[in-house]
């Protein structure tokens, strides 16, 4: 492990300096393991829900929760294979998320290939983000710690919740800003933060470096959260390779369209307030003949990039090294692909 002496944040890099897959390429040979580990726990299920699980386990995602608990690890005094298990149930906790969240939607494509409710219908996908929740927290127990187990436990229920709250809020006018907040943090968030939290726990850092650790990977998580709400806008299915617009044809009122309603003439947000209350599709064309359209994204992806910044500022407690470097290269990968949602 190579480590460096430990120098000021500001000796960091303020820009990229490697190529865009540097971060997770650094912790490649630990990720081939952890997928490795992930298709070894379809064994764990009965024969007949087998198939099932080896679906969603075999649609690779970019495992981006194992690789900020590897790296995080790293950062922390060196990877080990704890850092490598908390990954592994961390994407299986993700991977119910999706399940789950393709339901709700009517998602009808992920990565290319059909959603699981797609091919086999709803309850039984219900059943099968279930079957992935139950399987990561058994995992957990093997810790043997009950402050590990219980902040995953946390981190489960955060998840549950917010999906719900989500879902009881479409097509809610009073929605604000810090309830969309509140939920994206829930959604998404938390499962960022238990990565780099947790890793950093495992490490056995102290209760202030673990707070600071898990503070990054909300940020970095809502952040996140804010470029993929940009993206069901303004990306192309073809590109993204997953079915876009769900969020304006579920009524879901991410933040660019927080913006809009926030900027929009009082005519104009009439009228977009009537479709909502109506349950009518929020169409493209219809928000891009709106004057403050593109401003409402801008807005959606500065505030983005300023919680990018602070998640850097959060990373002070480590010391320099080449896994705390990749750390802080994460958030410039992220800060240029939303910079790619500026119309």
């Amino acid at each position: 492990m190579l480590w460096l002496r430990r120098t000021p944040m500001a000796a960091r890099p303020t820009t990229p300096t490697r190529s865009d897959l540097f971060p997770f390429e650094l912790v490649r040979p630990e990720l081939e393991r952890v997928e490795v580990a992930i298709r070894e726990q379809i064994c764990a299920f009965d024969p007949a829900v087998e198939p099932y699980v080896a679906y969603v386990c075999n649609t690779s995602g970019k495992r981006i929760r194992p690789a900020l608990a590897i790296l995080t690890g790293g950062a922390t005094g060196g990877v080990n294979d704890q850092h490598l298990k908390i990954g592994v149930i961390l994407e299986l906790i993700h991977m119910a998320t999706l399940v789950h969240d393709d339901i709700m939607d009517g998602a009808t494509t992920r990565r290319m290939v059909p959603t699981a409710n797609a091919k086999w219908g709803n309850a039984l996908s219900v059943l099968l983000g279930d079957t992935l929740f139950s399987h990561a927290m058994t995992l957990a127990t093997d810790f043997n710690s009950i402050d590990i187990c219980r902040k995953v436990g946390n981190s489960v229920r955060e998840v549950c919740q917010g999906e719900m709250i989500q879902t009881q809020r479409r097509f809610d006018l009073s929605l604000s800003k810090e309830d969309y907040f509140r939920i994206i943090e829930m959604k998404t968030g938390v499962l960022f933060a238990a990565a780099t939290g947790l890793a950093g726990n495992l490490s056995g850092v102290d209760a202030a470096t673990e707070a600071k650790l898990y503070s990054y990977g909300m940020k970095l998580g809502t952040a996140y959260q804010i470029y993929d709400d940009c993206l069901d806008l303004v990306g192309a299915e073809e590109v993204v390779g997953k079915t876009l617009r769900t969020d304006l044809a579920k009524g879901k009122l991410t933040l660019p369209i927080l913006n809009l309603l926030e900027a929009a003439s009082e005519s104009q947000r009439t009228k977009l307030n009537k479709r909502i209350l109506d349950q009518q599709p929020l169409d493209l064309p219809v928000l891009v003949g709106i004057a403050e359209y593109e401003g409402s994204i801008e807005s959606a992806v500065d505030t983005a990039l300023k919680l990018l910044e602070e998640s850097r500022q959060d990373l002070e407690a480590l010391d320099t090294s080449i896994h705390s470097d990749a750390l802080v290269q994460i958030t410039w990968f992220l800060a240029g692909l939303l910079n790619q949602c500026r119309r």
